[in-house]
C-alpha cells in the first residue's frame, strides 16, 4: 500500500465570528483569506504544489459531527480508497460515504477518541 497520511490538509475550528476571525488573521498574521479562509501553498519534495487549507466555521456547524470537538483536522492521503479499504478492515469507524468533487476526494473517519478526520486525496491543480 503506498504511504497513507501525506501531510496536513486543512485545520478546522468553530469560531463565534467566522468572519471577524478571518478579518483579524488578515490584519494582523497576514493571512490572504477569502469566504473559506486561507489557503497555504507549498511544495512537496518532489517539486509538486501543495496545499493547506485554513478555515473558521460557524459555532453551530454540523460538519465535525459526530465528534463534539470545536476543530476537526484534515489530512492529505495519496490514494484513499485503498486507504478506506484497509482502514475498515483494521475496525476503524468511516463516517458517511466517500464524496468526489474536481479538487479530490474526501471521506472521514473517527479516531481512538472519537474526533472527526476529514481524508482528502486531493487535485491541488483544481486551484490553480
Amino acid at each position: 500500500m503506498k504511504k497513507r497520511v501525506t501531510g496536513i490538509g486543512g485545520l478546522f475550528f468553530k469560531s463565534n465570528d467566522p468572519n471577524a476571525t478571518k478579518e483579524w488573521y488578515n490584519k494582523h498574521l497576514g493571512f490572504n483569506t477569502d469566504d473559506y479562509g486561507c489557503t497555504f501553498w507549498w511544495k512537496d519534495k518532489e517539486g509538486n504544489d501543495c496545499s493547506t487549507q485554513w478555515s473558521p466555521f460557524p459555532k453551530d456547524t454540523k460538519y465535525y459531527e459526530p465528534s463534539q470537538k470545536d476543530f476537526m483536522f484534515n489530512y492529505r492521503v495519496e490514494d484513499l480508497e485503498a486507504l478506506l479499504k484497509a482502514l475498515k478492515e483494521e475496525g476503524v469507524t468511516i463516517v458517511g460515504d466517500m464524496e468526489t468533487y474536481d479538487y479530490g476526494k474526501f471521506a472521514w473517519i473517527l479516531d481512538n477518541e472519537g474526533n472527526k478526520i476529514e481524508l482528502w486525496e486531493p487535485i491541488d491543480q483544481a486551484f490553480q
